[in-house]
């Protein structure tokens, strides 16, 4: 049997803490998990979003013992319309809802905030006996029976593994001279939280405009996670109004079925772009979530594709350890790889279809998408099939997102 060194991980968000929780869950405390982000000496986390967990994503959770701490918090989503219509109609007629459970009282999703989720993995982690660094990966070495990873302390660890949880502007991934294709989209996501008079009951909207989607997505308590898509000029010019003019661009796109709405945290535009390594590992090296793929939020599952990430890899590398097998060796990486990397570029380009379906002023292009809607409305089976994809139930599911341990 191979003689396993230590594991790295270079980020500490949710892919990289949820990644080192399956890890340790799987492999025990023999071998080292080490998690290094800057970010760690934030404590507790200042993130004001909030992420959309679908189904399969929360049973991950709970897999490894997070959900407990998050789920009071947590908002199920019980039922999510679906409107196509310009900025200035009167009416926004309905044509598609979703409604009903994966699962005998199973929610498609639950919203949850990402300060809360972040804590709640780091106490776990912290739990675990994880060793977790306020500091950077600094540079790494890899050679034939493992990878020397220094870090931004000047600490120098022998591991068998490195990966890259360290976002979309990875420098774990450029330092391994791993490319990526994709482009910048015209387009901004306007980010923030409303409190609303009346209760949202656990439905989620979005409404296809012209400029892009905008989704309202219900939060705990009278509240909702607004994710507002706008060209980038508009969305810059939109957040730098002031307080009463951005409520009157609010209201315009939220009307008032809940009755008067108001920001109550400061809104913020984040660039949209899509891009997909173009490997998703290197020797001794796996890209997992933001590092590996970046996609439109349109569907909503950008961050559930890191944990499907985090799911496939983590099963890939408690497997190889049970047979003995060298765990950052080239043929498990690639089992990891072949796994993940057709499901993330069809994902890709679904979401670069949608928002060209929808994100446009075509007259024949909407009458188009809206028989299509009406359509997909009217065949119960294959509005099921829809929900189930949307909760990451389709294909083939890494037990952790069946919810079991691995």
């Amino acid at each position: 049997m191979s003689v396993q060194g230590s594991i790295v991980i270079g980020g500490g968000a949710f892919a990289g803490l949820a990644l080192a929780l399956a890890l340790r869950q799987g492999l025990g405390p023999e071998i080292p998990v080490i998690v290094a982000d800057p970010a760690l000496a934030t404590r507790p986390s200042r993130d004001p979003r909030a992420t959309a967990i679908v189904a399969a994503c929360r049973r991950l959770f709970e897999a490894i013992g997070a959900w407990d701490d998050v789920k009071a918090e947590a908002q199920p989503i019980l039922d999510m319309v679906v409107t196509d219509s310009k900025l200035e109609d009167a009416t926004r007629p309905v044509f598609l809802n979703f409604a009903g459970d994966v699962a005998p009282g199973e929610s498609f999703a639950h919203m949850v905030e990402n300060r809360r989720l972040i804590d709640a993995l780091v106490a776990r982690a912290e739990d675990e006996g994880i060793d977790l660094r306020a500091t950077t990966v600094a540079s790494y070495d890899s050679r034939a029976d493992g990878i020397d990873v220094t870090l931004g302390d000047g600490s120098a660890i022998a591991a068998s593994l490195l990966i890259a949880a360290d976002g979309a502007r990875s420098r774990l991934r450029e330092r391994a001279g791993i490319a990526t294709h994709g482009w910048e989209y015209d387009q901004s996501g306007i980010v923030v939280t409303v409190g609303h008079e009346r209760d949202h009951e656990g439905r989620a909207e979005e409404h296809f405009l012209p400029a892009g989607p905008f989704a309202i997505l219900p939060l705990s308590g009278k509240r909702s996670s607004l994710v507002w898509t706008e060209r980038r000029t508009e969305a810059a010019r939109i957040v730098a109004l002031s307080d009463e003019e951005f409520h009157g661009e609010l209201e315009r796109r939220f009307g008032l079925h809940l009755g008067e709405v108001k920001a109550l945290d400061k809104p913020r535009a984040f660039p949209l772009s899509y891009f997909v390594a173009r490997s998703f590992i290197a020797e001794r090296l796996a890209l997992v979530g933001d590092a590996a793929h970046v996609i439109h939020p349109i569907a909503g599952q950008g961050l559930n594709m890191g944990l499907k990430d985090v799911a496939a890899l983590a099963e890939v590398v408690v497997d190889a350890a049970r047979l003995g097998m060298d765990i950052g060796g080239a043929d498990v990486l690639e089992r990891y790889q072949r796994w993940r990397r057709f499901d993330t570029m069809a994902m890709g380009v679904a979401t670069n279809s949608l928002n060209f379906l929808f994100s446009n002023r075509s007259t024949l292009l909407r009458a188009v998408r809206d028989i299509g809607l009406g359509l997909v409305d009217r065949a119960p089976p294959l509005k099921n099939l829809f929900i189930r994809q949307a909760a990451g139930l389709t294909g083939e599911v890494p037990k952790l997102l069946k919810g079991e341990a691995l």
